[in-house]
């Protein structure tokens, strides 16, 4: 097993921005765009580190046609019945560098954008969420240090760096 981070590099790694409207979250990883992108579009990857484990509750179902007007879904949950529902449709993918998409589970949705950008083997990632509204921003959710965390324990093992 090789050497983690130590938390004050994590944490250096990750920069979290807010205005009224937006969030945007920084974090380079160790690993190149290509696997990123593949964390980010694979139901099959998606699912092994999405779910915040703190949370308790498993990613249930997870589907994903990541291509411009392609639709996703995804519902936590433990059983069929008691399930808690994410869905939208893909704006923008342009492979390796970026995923636009929205989140349509109300009204006040946001617009989420991922970029990924590639230099010496090292992918900065950056997560965005814009709201329609400074109340709606108040009521989103964003991504959480943990989902990071565990797409960077996912990346380690997709590139033999455990």
């Amino acid at each position: 097993m090789g050497l983690r981070d130590s938390d004050a590099d994590v944490r250096s790694r990750t920069k979290v921005e807010k205005s009224d409207r937006e969030l945007v979250v920084t974090r380079s990883f160790d690993a190149p765009a290509r696997i990123l992108f593949e964390a980010w579009t694979k139901p099959e990857l998606f699912m092994r580190w999405w779910a915040p484990k703190s949370m308790g509750m498993p990613l249930y179902s997870c589907e994903m046609d990541v291509r411009v007007g392609g639709k996703y879904r995804i519902e936590f949950g433990h059983d069929a019945a008691n399930t808690w529902a994410f869905f939208g449709q893909y704006i923008e993918v342009i492979p390796n560098a970026r995923i636009v998409w929205t989140n349509e589970e109300g009204e006040d949705g946001a617009v989420t954008t991922v970029t990924f950008e590639e230099v010496d083997g090292k992918t900065l990632l950056t997560f965005s969420e814009l709201y329609p509204s400074k109340e709606a921003f108040e009521e989103g959710g964003g991504i959480l240090p943990e989902q990071l965390d565990q797409l960077d324990e996912l990346l380690a093992s997709l590139t033999g760096d455990q």
